[in-house]
């Protein structure tokens, strides 16, 4: 994404050179690729971004030009974009052969794999809605989401397979399963190896390419069905238009440009002779954040991705030297395991320009961290939701620097506010804590079959996120806790950030997260899980004094438990609090 650069100065110009809303009416001014438009969306008027693609088939379109640059990296498996095209084109005629439907539910339910966006763009060429499971889920739930969302297809690796065999005959919507990585055939009315149609991963290249379907599909017509990762009821369905996953696209180069322009600097115009970027995928393809914020720009942007099996320290680092990777992230406990890894030196991390995360709090020290490593590496955050279709803020380079406790501001074609959190609903001033309510061509459209979740949660185009925040003059949005998650203790509201991101200050403490432990007559109390970096030794009174010294009193833990491996975290990256809860149960 390119605008015209400001007037060059004699010396670097003060930062920041401009403010975000200048940047941003570069960036989307018209006549460059970041221009926006107004359109009706569900009889709410919307910014959407103009030169955006219509759909995810016109995607896959403008992937394919990428060639025979890799597109994804899995063990030895190597798949270029053009190989990548030619399995997505023959999956899609097989799907069609089928008889598969415009508006038919496609479940994926699969670790990271090579065949995993092939299906996930074979099943959207055709109009189907993608419906990616949890592939963490235990055979009831997986069952619980075919049968939901009604699904038709099912296109799963042979360990989720193994998992739901017992569940298929509970699912009356389904009619066929196709199973990938599978040793041999399987012995069942209406399953089928997927390798017997598209082949396996290195072979891809020699396919014979099939047309692309035809059939009419619009930006606005349903392509997803995401589940949210709730703590309370079953999983809700958050259903995804084309433009929503899309809109992803030009969010995460609206942001590379905002950090050129806030620094005085004209972003570089695409340079074909420069190295490919290339980002190691450490979060699942059937979250919102894999799927929508890294997968469907790479492919867009023609950058590598590289694959891992399980979360490895050594064997990311490994990936990063061997594949030249640019960009590291997930969740902050990843940069810090690889910061704090005893055999970070032994491998060549040069390569790396941006580590970004989100999912979780971050501590202002891992920022200092990551520039004291990667000089030239852009550290970055953000803010979204499933709800959201994953960006909905961001947070980078200098401004991240300078608000390192902040998600950043919102992406060009979105808006945001502040609102009460009980009805009658009002917005709030600057400054004020209240419910976070986003609107832009990102968010939703509702629940799959829920329509009391779905008018309590939308309203006239904005999603109540149940975020508590804070929004400043400049539009930078402070996240401060799940509205459900704050602990009130004897009527004293405790924002678990706050505490949480006092502990991670602690040079000791490499994670930490807040929970409310019952009390007879306040209701409720703080009590912190902690882990410590490698090496590092604190004890329980240690931490306690910490925050004591500078949080009010009513805000300090009255206990501190040590939890001796990452705390547990769910597929968005957010730490599972209930799981933690129950350490402090008695007996």
């Amino acid at each position: 994404m390119t605008q015209a650069a400001p007037q060059a100065a004699s010396k670097p110009a003060p930062w920041p050179a401009m403010s975000v809303q200048q940047a941003y009416a570069l960036i989307t001014a018209p006549g460059t690729p970041g221009e926006m438009e107004e359109v009706e969306i569900r009889g709410v008027k919307t910014r959407t971004w103009k030169n955006a693609p219509p759909t995810l088939r016109d995607t896959v379109l403008v992937g394919r030009a990428h060639g025979e640059k890799i597109f994804l990296v899995h063990e030895d498996e190597r798949v270029s974009f053009e190989a990548f095209y030619r399995a997505v084109t023959v999956m899609a005629a097989e799907l069609e052969a089928f008889g598969l439907q415009k508006g038919d539910r496609v479940a994926i339910v699969m670790r990271n794999l090579p065949e995993w966006p092939v299906a996930f763009y074979a099943a959207l060429s055709l109009g189907a809605i993608v419906t990616p499971l949890n592939a963490w889920w235990t055979g009831a739930e997986l069952e619980y989401g075919l049968v939901d969302s009604g699904a038709r297809l099912a296109i799963v690796d042979v360990e989720r397979f193994e998992r739901l065999a017992e569940h298929f005959d509970n699912c009356p919507t389904l009619e066929r399963v196709y199973v990938s990585r599978a040793k041999e055939e399987i012995a069942h009315p209406y399953v089928k190896r997927l390798e017997g149609v598209i082949g396996c991963p290195n072979d891809w290249i020699k396919l014979d390419e099939k047309p692309m379907p035809t059939v009419p599909i619009g930006p606005d017509d349903d392509a997803t069905i995401f589940y949210t990762s709730g703590t309370t009821g079953k999983p809700k369905g958050a259903i995804g238009t084309h433009r929503n996953v899309n809109s992803n696209i030009f969010a995460a180069a609206a942001a590379g440009a905002r950090s050129f322009l806030r620094r005085g600097e004209a972003p570089p115009q695409p340079d074909p002779n420069l190295p490919q970027k290339g980002s190691l995928i450490s979060v699942p393809f059937f979250h919102a954040t894999g799927c929508f914020a890294v997968l469907n720009p790479s492919l867009f942007g023609g950058a590598k991705l590289a694959m891992i099996r399980k979360w490895d320290p050594d064997k990311a680092m490994q990936l990063i030297q061997d594949e030249r990777l640019t960009q590291m992230g997930g969740v902050p406990t990843i940069a810090w395991q690889i910061i704090e890894h005893p055999n970070r030196e032994k491998y060549d991390l040069s390569s790396i320009e941006a580590v970004a995360y989100g999912g979780a709090p971050s501590a202002p020290e891992l920022v200092r961290k990551i520039k004291e490593i990667w000089p030239k590496a852009s550290p970055g955050n953000g803010w979204g939701m499933t709800e959201t279709s994953a960006t909905a803020t961001s947070n980078s380079a200098e401004d991240y620097e300078n608000r390192p406790d902040s998600c950043g501001p919102a992406v060009p074609v979105t808006d945001l506010k502040i609102m009460t959190v009980e009805a009658p609903y009002r917005e709030l001033p600057i400054g004020e804590v209240g419910e976070l309510w986003c609107k832009g061509p990102q968010v939703v459209r509702g629940y799959w079959n829920k329509p009391e979740a779905t008018a309590q949660t939308f309203i006239d185009g904005w999603v109540r996120t149940g975020d508590l925040a804070r929004l400043d003059a400049e539009g930078f949005c402070f996240i401060i806790d799940r509205a459900k998650d704050m602990l009130i203790r004897g009527g004293e509201n405790i924002y678990c950030i706050e505490v949480e991101n006092c502990l991670y200050d602690h040079p000791a403490v490499m994670d930490a997260a807040l929970v409310g432990i019952e009390h007879k007559t306040l209701g409720e109390e703080p009590a912190a899980v902690v882990t410590l970096k490698p090496g590092a030794e604190a004890t329980e009174a240690e931490l306690r004094a910490f925050v004591a010294d500078r949080l009010a009193a009513f805000k300090v833990p009255v206990k501190v438990v040590f939890w001796h491996e990452t705390l547990p975290r769910n597929a968005n990256g957010k730490i599972m609090k209930n799981e933690l809860k129950k350490v402090f149960v008695e007996g």
